[in-house]
């Protein structure tokens, strides 16, 4: 291995970042099954209904049993989707060969500029992002402002850089994590306004119905639009679709739960 794919990604080195993201599911067999097939996470404990799964020993992923919940409404506040990060390109590549070969349905993907990512729906709606970064350096920063794009994006090329004979998909790298979390809001400016203000993020990139933040000079720790829920009121407690999003790091003084302006709960921990 090289040093690269020994070592934790970027995004997860920052002073505050993605730890760990709740889902509330129907059927939480189905759903944990979708994320271990996709993905190839494995299952760290499983007690009570709740199945929680992560990759190389560390959970991340939480799903919880709600059977009688209300469907999640992509009109309303709540989960955009999930970005699970791989660690390198290598390991973006063998996905690539794993969800062609398994004829995995993709929802799109793009290039962009800081990353190249995939998108998919879990069973129960939940959207799921699958990236990996570009090297940093190749980012553009104007300003306090990373320049990110949505442009076609070059699958033969992440595939062609694994050489004639790619090492096969074997589940999970080690070290594959949560890179950010992408959140539906009634108001964009609103939701980077109370990150700014109640979590300590900065804003690295903005639009009129879409705003990312992130910590220490990663491109995003969160996204927050407002595409198709312009306009929303409180989160349904009842509604299933994402339970909560915890971020954890040396950015943190405190633990704490906040709710955003729509009653998404967010959970602050301190430490590495």
């Amino acid at each position: 291995m090289s040093q690269a794919e020994t070592e934790l990604p970027f995004s997860l080195t920052r002073p505050i970042h993605i730890a760990e993201v709740g889902l509330k599911a129907h059927d939480v067999e189905k759903v944990a099954d979708y994320y271990r097939d996709v993905l190839g996470l494995e299952t760290i404990s499983s007690a009570g209904g709740t199945v929680t799964l992560g990759a190389g020993g560390v959970p991340f992923l939480v799903i919880e049993p709600h059977p009688r919940g209300t469907s999640d409404d992509t009109r309303q506040a709540g989960l955009f989707h999930t970005a699970f990060l791989m660690p390198t390109r290598a390991d973006l590549g063998r996905w690539i060969l794993h969800a062609s070969e398994k004829r995995l349905p993709v929802d799109g993907m793009a290039d962009h500029l800081v990353s190249e990512a995939f998108y998919l729906t879990d069973p129960e709606g939940n959207g799921v992002e699958i990236y990996s970064d570009r090297p940093t350096d190749e980012w553009v920063w104007e300003g306090p402002h990373v320049r990110m794009a949505t442009d076609p994006l070059d699958v033969n090329a992440i595939v062609a850089a694994l050489g004639e004979q790619p090492s096969p998909w074997k589940g999970a790298p080690e070290f594959l994590r949560i890179g950010h979390v992408h959140l539906r809001v009634g108001d964009a400016p609103v939701a980077a306004n109370w990150w700014k203000s109640e979590v300590g993020l900065d804003e690295v990139t903005t639009m009129p119905s879409a705003s990312f933040l992130s910590s220490g000079g990663y491109h995003h720790h969160i996204g927050a639009n407002h595409w198709q829920s312009r306009g929303a009121g409180q989160r349904d407690s009842e509604r299933n679709g994402l339970a909560y999003v915890t971020l954890a790091g040396s950015g943190i003084s405190a633990e704490r739960e906040l709710l955003d302006p729509w009653g998404t709960r967010i959970r602050l921990q301190p430490g590495a």
